[in-house]
């Protein structure tokens, strides 16, 4: 697998600015595009100095240009560190009763995947390479789609297309889960899915349940909601159910929002004894379990699933396709018992309206006709075979896996401050996922995600390694 890869240019003193505005402007264009996101520490005066070919006093110079211009600011003993942006006001209920600060900006994470479109190598990117994805798929699902667009002069059915609720119930069925239609709602992706879940069943000030390391746009998404972010820690043996119980006892949750199939980021997938004890302290407790299926189509069919052992009681089953078909169709669904299907339903209807009939009519022609199957059969024999590949090349370099290798992702140690690092590593043009980007609080980690499919390129390890202290 080869990458293009656009290294940020040297300094040069002809270049009609000095290399103190130079290296200012470098830092500011990164932190403009939210790449350095707030919070995160600059790297240290020698350290900068050394991998840009400058002088101590120049980077000083450029960190002092950056504080007058208030994007940075200066701790003493401890550096330079991206100004926090301000934000409105939480709610009073929230401000009273949350004990938890801001999550880490996840805005730094998901420009970063825009970034990736622009021909930087991206170990850390979100989805499945351009070149794995079926475009003629698509576009013959399109064709037929349009062949009949009178439909379109009117608005889609509130809870989706009928058609492609009726496949996605087939596809449940499959995977042992048991929806009718009628207890299916189409929404505008998986992330719109868990929107309409929240506003749904949460007020303001509420406590919600979060696997930690986990998804940095549901922290920013409950936090901004006004939440109060209950992680529970997550690692090979999955969630933590000592600790898990612990905040039931003293926050009394409404939800537990989880991944319990390849968890994003540590690849982990529940067993059954782990799914029953989380079932079992969600039943004692009266608590409604939010399980985000979104990489259900690169797991086996016979994974175990929340929704599956409960039969949508007191489960909500979220799954979407963007991660299989392109990022750009943004269709997901909420499988749930009858009585939230319909309150979901009205949640959609104040937000939304409806959601794209034709783009659900091209989605429910992949799944009827075995398309999407065959396709998604296609991608997983890919991605085992680059999950291998970079698995050897990640053991190579000095890595080690926190969590067994599967899925699209790996949770990684790199031996170092995996923020510090990205900055170097970005400036060679490889874009990359700190692990501070997945906790719900910012804390120096030496962890990494990686995408199996897109970190392959065996300079991008070679430059990791040469780049750790001590190396």
């Amino acid at each position: 697998m080869t990458t293009t890869q656009q290294p940020a240019p040297l300094l040069a003193h002809a270049a009609g600015a000095t290399l103190t505005e130079q290296l200012a402007a470098r830092f500011a264009e990164r932190i403009a595009q939210r790449l350095l996101a707030p919070g995160a520490r600059l790297p240290s005066v020698r350290d900068c100095a050394a991998r840009q070919g400058v002088s101590p006093s120049t980077v000083v110079g450029a960190y002092d240009l950056l504080q007058a211009r208030g994007l940075v600011l200066a701790r003493p003993q401890r550096g330079y560190f991206v100004r926090e942006a301000a934000t409105p006001a939480a709610p009073a209920t929230a401000r009273t009763r949350s004990a938890l600060p801001a999550p880490v900006d996840a805005t730094a994470l998901i420009r970063g995947m825009f970034q990736a479109q622009h021909g930087h190598a991206a170990p850390g990117m979100g989805t499945l390479p351009e070149a794995w994805l079926d475009a003629p798929l698509l576009q013959r699902a399109l064709r037929r789609v349009c062949a009949a667009p009178e439909a379109w002069l009117r608005y889609g059915e509130p809870a989706g297309d009928a058609t492609l609720r009726a496949a996605l119930a087939q596809r449940l069925a499959d995977i042992g889960i048991a929806a009718a239609p009628a207890q299916i709602v189409t929404t505008l992706g998986a992330t719109h899915a868990l929107d309409l879940v929240a506003r749904t069943l949460l007020q303001p000030g509420d406590a919600v349940l979060v696997d930690e390391p986990g998804w940095a746009v549901e922290y920013a998404r409950l936090t901004r909601m006004g939440m109060r972010l209950l992680p529970v820690p997550r690692d090979a043996d999955g969630p933590d159910l000592a600790v898990m119980e612990a905040l039931i006892k003293a926050h009394r949750p409404r939800l537990y929002v989880t991944v319990s199939v390849l968890h994003n980021p540590t690849g982990h997938s529940l067993t059954p004894a782990q799914a029953h004890q989380v079932l079992k302290l969600a039943d004692a407790h009266d608590i409604v379990i939010v399980e985000d299926d979104t990489y259900s189509w690169l797991a086996p069919a016979h994974a175990t699933r929340l929704a599956q052992l409960d039969g949508l009681r007191r489960t909500v089953y979220i799954s979407g396709f963007s991660k299989i078909l392109v990022p750009q169709w943004r269709v997901g669904f909420v499988a749930a018992a009858p009585a939230l299907a319909e309150r979901l339903i009205d949640t959609k209807l104040v937000a939304t309206l409806t959601t794209p009939a034709p783009l659900e009519q091209a989605v429910a022609i992949c799944l009827q006709q075995g398309s999407l199957r065959r396709h998604a059969e296609r991608v997983t024999a890919q991605l085992h075979a680059a999950r291998e590949r970079t698995v050897r090349l990640a053991r190579a370099a000095g890595c080690r896996f926190v969590t067994p290798p599967a899925g699209l992702f790996g949770w990684l140690d790199v031996g170092c401050d995996t923020e510090a690092l990205a900055l170097p590593l970005l400036d060679e043009g490889w874009l990359t996922a700190p692990g501070a980007l997945f906790h719900a609080t910012p804390r120096p980690t030496t962890l990494m995600r990686v995408n199996f499919a897109s970190a392959q390129e065996p300079r991008f390890w070679q430059r990791l390694a040469a780049l750790r202290p001590g190396a």
